[in-house]
């Protein structure tokens, strides 16, 4: 049992500050986890070296983005656009399976819920597709999407509220 499972994930809104922190953990996520599913090449479309701190930052400002911290360190976010969209779920690679990601979403489907949205949707990585499974999202298309000349399988999925 990691250590991380038996401390508490506290959830919290989005601060600027954590832009830095944010892009690392985006990054090693998907490179690291992402990787059982996607090619070396489509990984590094994906989450590439150099990632604009500036759009990074507007990105998450534009829309409501929570952080997982456990202890002191930021372990996972989300993201909620205004439509009930779900554009970013990340968990850090050494943190997966530890009901981060759980947390995280609850605190979208809250949300959505006081938003008195109908549904909510993301785009879904072939990896995190069993995660939106397990949790009330069913598969409205299986898409191919292009990335930085890399063509990526992706799911459409949805959740009714």
């Amino acid at each position: 049992m990691s250590n991380s499972f038996r401390q508490k994930v506290f959830i919290r809104a989005y601060d600027p500050a954590d832009a830095e922190s944010l892009i690392e953990l985006f990054r090693g996520s998907v490179r690291q986890i992402a990787s059982r599913d996607y090619t070396q090449q489509q990984v590094l479309a994906w989450a590439p070296e150099h990632i604009d701190l500036q759009e990074w930052s507007a990105r998450r400002a534009s829309r409501l983005t929570w952080v997982a911290k456990v202890g002191v360190k930021l372990v996972g976010f989300i993201d909620l656009e205004a439509n009930g969209n779900i554009d970013m779920l990340y968990v850090h690679s050494d943190h997966q399976r530890n009901g981060i990601a759980r947390a995280l979403l609850q605190a979208v489907m809250e949300a959505a819920s006081a938003q008195k949205l109908k549904s909510v949707r993301t785009e879904s990585s072939i990896t995190a597709r069993p995660f939106f499974e397990n949790h009330g999202f069913v598969i409205v298309a299986k898409q191919m999407v292009t990335v930085r000349g890399q063509n990526f399988v992706n799911f459409k999925m949805e959740r009714q509220l």
